[in-house]
C-alpha cells in the first residue's frame, strides 16, 4: 500500500515535466491553409497557373473561398480535380462555343436547321402582350453549364460543400437586394454558374427562390469568408481588372472595365486589409489584359504561375514533406464518389409541362450506369428545339433509389417569337432589289409542341406562308402540317441569250402535309396542293408566237420530298452534307390543268482543312411528262453561283442543270475576319445551263462561268461582294445581302 502511494506522488510530481517536454518531441500541427481566388473573367484562368505552383511546393490547401471565375476555378479544384486536369480542361475548352448559347447546328433539330434557309435575321425577339421582349442576359449559360456539371459529376451527390474533397465557399450577388450571399451548399454546378453570372452578359440564376448573379458587384476578393472557415493562414489571389491611365481608356470596352474596376476596388481594398503578417497576397502580372480575351489561356495560367513563383519564398514555409502531400492527395481522391446507376427520371415542380417530352428522349438512360456525356447529348437534342432558355439535370435520391431530377426554363422572352430580315442586291448596272420580311412563331402551342409559323415578305417576291406544324406524340418523329401560299415572283423569258419578256407569276395555294423527321438530320414529307394563279405578260410582244400567252392555271398535285441536312452552316459551310430530292405531281383528277411530272435536286458537300474550305455542289430539275410551256414552272439560272456571269434569273425553261466547284478560305488576322465578322475570300467555277427540251441536254450547250468573292457572315446574314465572267463575255458584279439558295 505504501508502494502505491510512493508511485502516485511521484508521477503527480513528473507529470508537469513530462507535459512540457513533449510539445517538443512531437512536431506541431501544421496550420490550416485557406485558398481566396478572385473574380477577374479570363483574368482568372490565372488561377490555375497559381494551383499548379502551390501542387508544385506541396502546399495543401484546406478551404477555397471563390468568386466567379474564382469560384469555377476553386469549385473544379475544391471537387477533387487536379491543378494539372483543371489546367488541360480550360486549354481545351472552346471558350468562344462555351459562351453561345445555341447548339451546334448538327445539334438543332431539323425545323430550326430549315429556320437558317430564310434571309432572316438570326436573333429572335420575343413577343409578349403586343410589347418585344429580349433575354435577360446576352448568354444564358446552357454550354458553360453542362461543361461544369460534366467536370463535377464526381461530386453531383454532396450538397454540403463542407464534405467536398476540399472545403468550399461561392459568393454571389443577390440582384433584388443587392445583397451578398455566401453558397455553402447545394448544387455545385449552379453555385459555380450563378456567382458567375455577370449581368447583363449571363442571365441571373434562379436559387432558393433569389435572382443570383456574379458576386464581383459585391466582394470580389472574400478573405472574410475564408476567415469565416477557421483557417490560419490566407493566400489570397488577385487577379481583378486594375485601374489604368488615360491613354489605354480609348474603347467603350476599355471604359466598361474602368467602371467596374472602380466599382469593386474599395471593397477589394478593404478585404486585403483584413489580410495579417503570415498571410501571402499573389497579383500576377497580367497588366491591360481584358476580363473578356480568353484567346491567350496559355499566356494567362503562365502569368498565374508567374505570379506564386514571386512568393515562392512565403509559400515554401507551408510546404509539408512527401508522405504527408501523399496522404493529402489521397485524401480528396478518396472525396470522389462512384456515379451511380439511373434508376429514373424525373423532372422539378416547375418543368411538369415538359415531363412527357423529357421522359420520353431520356427513357434509354434508365436502368443503366450514369454516362454524363450521353446525358448531355440527349439534353443538348433537347436544347435543339430552340424553345428552352435552360435545361439541366442534378443527381438525387428516392428513399434507396437514385435518379436524376431535370429542370427546364422555357425561354423567359418567349414562347412567341418574332424575326425582321432583309435582302438586297444591287448588280452595279442600275438593276437592284430588295425583300424586307417578318416571321412570327407561335411555339408550344399544346403540350405536343404544336407551332404556327407566318411568313410575310414585301418587295421585288411579296410572299404569304402560314404553316401549323403539329408533331404526333412526344418523339417528335412524326408530324402533320397544314398550310397556306400567296405569292408573286417575276422572271425573264430568254431566247438566244436575248430577253424577249417579262412575266409576272402569281400563285395561291393551300395544301396538307405529312412527314417524319429522322433525328435532327432529315424528313421526309408527302402533301397535297390545291390552288390556282395565273401568268401575265409584263413586258414583252403579246402578239409574238414564241411567247407563251396569259394565261390562269389551277393546281392540283401531289408531291413528296427528302431532305438531309447535315451542314455546320448553311451560308458557309466548313463540313458536312445536304440533299433534296422532290418529285411534284400535277393530277387533273386533283383538279390540275394537265397531269405532269416534274423532279428536281440538290447537293452540296463541304469539307475543310485549317482555314480552306472546298465545296461541290449541283443542282438539276427537269419536267419529265407533260407540258413543257408551263411558266409559272419554269426552272431559273444566272446569279451568284448560279451561272455567276449571267444577271439574276436570266435564264428560265422546263429543264437545268448546274455543278459547282467553290474554295474559300477564312481571312483576317489569326483567321478572325474583318472587325471580329468571319470573313471569307473564294472562287466558283460553274457549269450549267437551261434547256426547252431533255434532248437538248448535254454538257456541250452547258456554259461555263466564274466567279470571284469576299464574303461576310454577320447577324444579319451574308453579305457578298463579287464579280461573275461567263464564257461568251458576259460579266455580272454583285453587292448582295441574304441568301443564295
Amino acid at each position: 500500500m505504501a508502494r502505491s502511494i510512493t508511485l502516485t506522488l511521484c508521477l503527480l510530481i513528473a507529470a508537469p515535466a513530462l507535459a512540457q517536454q513533449a510539445p517538443a518531441d512531437a512536431p506541431p500541427p501544421r496550420p490550416r491553409i485557406g485558398l481566396v481566388l478572385s473574380g477577374g473573367g479570363a483574368r482568372g484562368l490565372a488561377h490555375v497557373g497559381v494551383l499548379k505552383v502551390l501542387d508544385e511546393m506541396h502546399v495543401p490547401v484546406d478551404a477555397i473561398a471563390g468568386t466567379s471565375m474564382g469560384a469555377v476555378i476553386g469549385g473544379l479544384y475544391a471537387s477533387g480535380m487536379t491543378a494539372a486536369e483543371i489546367e488541360a480542361l480550360v486549354k481545351t475548352v472552346d471558350w468562344n462555343a462555351a459562351f453561345r448559347d445555341r447548339p451546334p447546328r448538327s445539334d438543332l433539330n431539323f425545323r430550326r436547321k430549315q429556320d437558317d434557309r430564310e434571309f432572316l435575321v438570326r436573333i429572335p425577339l420575343g413577343l409578349k402582350a403586343g410589347k418585344f421582349r429580349v433575354p435577360r442576359g446576352l448568354i444564358q449559360g446552357q454550354k458553360l453549364t453542362q461543361m461544369l456539371r460534366r467536370e463535377t459529376i464526381s461530386v453531383a451527390g454532396i450538397d454540403d460543400f463542407d464534405r467536398l474533397p476540399t472545403r468550399f465557399r461561392a459568393v454571389a450577388t443577390d440582384l433584388e437586394t443587392g445583397d451578398r450571399r455566401v453558397l455553402a451548399g447545394g448544387d455545385l454546378t449552379e453555385a459555380l454558374r450563378a456567382s458567375m453570372s455577370a449581368p447583363g452578359v449571363f442571365a441571373p440564376v434562379e436559387l432558393n427562390g433569389r435572382l443570383l448573379v456574379d458576386g464581383g458587384l459585391v466582394e470580389n476578393l472574400p478573405v472574410d469568408v475564408a476567415r469565416e472557415m477557421g483557417v490560419d493562414i490566407v493566400i489570397a489571389v488577385d487577379v481583378g481588372f486594375q485601374p489604368v491611365g488615360r491613354r489605354e481608356l480609348n474603347s467603350a470596352l476599355a471604359v466598361s472595365n474602368q467602371m467596374l474596376s472602380i466599382m469593386m476596388q474599395r471593397e477589394t481594398d478593404r478585404q486585403r486589409e483584413l489580410l495579417v503578417d503570415g498571410d501571402v497576397l499573389i497579383e500576377p502580372p497580367l497588366g491591360t489584359m481584358l476580363s473578356l480575351d480568353f484567346t491567350v489561356v496559355d499566356q494567362t495560367v503562365q502569368r498565374g504561375a508567374d505570379g506564386a513563383r514571386g512568393e515562392a519564398a512565403r509559400l515554401a514555409e507551408l510546404s509539408v514533406g512527401e508522405a504527408e502531400w501523399q496522404h493529402y492527395v489521397a485524401a480528396r481522391a478518396a472525396g470522389e464518389s462512384k456515379l451511380p446507376d439511373i434508376q429514373f427520371v424525373r423532372v422539378d415542380a416547375k418543368s411538369r409541362r415538359y415531363r412527357e417530352r423529357i421522359e420520353a428522349e431520356l427513357s434509354p438512360v434508365v436502368g443503366k450506369p450514369l454516362d454524363p456525356g450521353a446525358m448531355e447529348q440527349r439534353l443538348s437534342h433537347l436544347y435543339g428545339d430552340d424553345n428552352f432558355e435552360s435545361l439541366d439535370y442534378r443527381i438525387v435520391r428516392d428513399h434507396e433509389a437514385e435518379g436524376v431530377e431535370v429542370s427546364a426554363r422555357r425561354k423567359s422572352w418567349g414562347p412567341n417569337y418574332v424575326r425582321f430580315g432583309l435582302e438586297l442586291q444591287d448588280d452595279f448596272e442600275g438593276s437592284n432589289s430588295f425583300n424586307a420580311g417578318v416571321r412570327t412563331q407561335v411555339t408550344e402551342v399544346n403540350k405536343y409542341g404544336a407551332e404556327w409559323q407566318t411568313d410575310l415578305r414585301i418587295g421585288a417576291s411579296p410572299r404569304f406562308l402560314t404553316e401549323f406544324y403539329q408533331p404526333i406524340g412526344y418523339a417528335w418523329n412524326w408530324f402533320i402540317a397544314p398550310r397556306l401560299l400567296v405569292e408573286r415572283r417575276s422572271f425573264d423569258f430568254i431566247q438566244d441569250d436575248e430577253r424577249l419578256a417579262t412575266y409576272r407569276v402569281r400563285n395561291q395555294e393551300a395544301g396538307l402535309d405529312v412527314g417524319r423527321e429522322f433525328g435532327s438530320w432529315g424528313e421526309l414529307r408527302v402533301g397535297l396542293t390545291r390552288g390556282e394563279g395565273d401568268q401575265q405578260l409584263l413586258v414583252g410582244n403579246a402578239a409574238d408566237p414564241n411567247l407563251p400567252p396569259r394565261s390562269d392555271f389551277e393546281r392540283g398535285e401531289l408531291y413528296s420530298r427528302f431532305t438531309l441536312d447535315r451542314l455546320d452552316d448553311v451560308y458557309f459551310p466548313r463540313n458536312g452534307e445536304s440533299f433534296t430530292l422532290q418529285w411534284n405531281g400535277p393530277r387533273k383528277g386533283l383538279g390540275a390543268d394537265v397531269n405532269a411530272d416534274r423532279i428536281s435536286f440538290d447537293w452540296l458537300l463541304a469539307r475543310s482543312s485549317g482555314r480552306n474550305t472546298f465545296v461541290l455542289w449541283a443542282s438539276g430539275g427537269a419536267a419529265v411528262s407533260g407540258p413543257q410551256d408551263s411558266v409559272q414552272d419554269f426552272y431559273t439560272l444566272g446569279g451568284l453561283f448560279n451561272l455567276s456571269g449571267l444577271p439574276v434569273e436570266s435564264l428560265s425553261g422546263p429543264h437545268f442543270g448546274v455543278a459547282r466547284a467553290l474554295y474559300y478560305r477564312r481571312v483576317g488576322s489569326g483567321g478572325r475576319g474583318f472587325l471580329n465578322v468571319p470573313t471569307y475570300a473564294g472562287i466558283s467555277l460553274e457549269l450549267g445551263n437551261v434547256w426547252e427540251r431533255r434532248s437538248d441536254i448535254d454538257v456541250d450547250s452547258a456554259r461555263f462561268n466564274s466567279a470571284a468573292f469576299l464574303g461576310l457572315d454577320t447577324f444579319l446574314g451574308p453579305v457578298y461582294l463579287a464579280a461573275g465572267v461567263d464564257e461568251r463575255g458576259s460579266r455580272s458584279f454583285y453587292l448582295m445581302l441574304g441568301r443564295l439558295r
